[in-house]
């Protein structure tokens, strides 16, 4: 089943359950959390599999500093606009799966850890871990939030660029 499809069956089946929900006086449960988790981690593993590629592919060639940062941004950024379902799916939906534990997926932790390979010479005395964290959690704020139109796409590159800078000036190459 292509992935058009197969969203759309989602979305019906989604529908149809909220309206069972609504007519029984309940909440809704997410999609996701009805699957079994081994079911769940093997349809949204491949969905985090293509972003941890995507960040190891910006950063593939060293860069350092607030190229690095831009790098990283660029690729989140990037990933989010041209997969806004993929992005949803992993991010915004309640799918149960944990971040920063060891029940977090394989490709999530990977996509970590390049974002600590490649950003913790600039955490400074801050744990790498805890900067990478912020700054994910800064740039995740921004997309959604851009995503959304609770901020104004016109100002989207101007809010990154201050991100990128401060996280950068941690490194001394701001």
């Amino acid at each position: 089943m292509g992935r058009e499809a197969s969203r759309h069956a989602d979305d019906q089946q989604d529908e149809c359950r909220d309206d069972d929900a609504d007519a029984q006086g309940v909440e809704p449960v997410p999609a996701a959390e009805l699957l079994p988790p081994v079911h769940r981690d093997s349809v949204l593993g491949p969905l985090v599999a293509e972003l941890a590629a995507t960040m190891r592919e910006a950063v593939a060639n060293g860069p350092r500093g607030r190229a690095a940062v831009a790098a990283l941004t660029d690729a989140y950024v990037d990933f989010a606009e041209r997969n806004p379902a993929l992005y949803e799916a992993m991010f915004l939906l309640d799918t149960g799966l944990p971040f920063a534990d060891e029940a977090t997926l394989a490709p999530l932790r990977e996509a970590f850890e390049t974002l600590v390979d490649t950003l913790g010479d600039i955490a400074g005395p801050a744990d790498p871990a805890l900067f990478v964290e912020i700054f994910w959690s800064a740039l995740h704020g921004l997309v959604n939030l851009t995503r959304s139109g609770r901020l104004p796409r016109q100002e989207a590159s101007r809010r990154l660029g201050v991100l990128v800078d401060g996280f950068a000036e941690r490194g001394g190459d701001g």
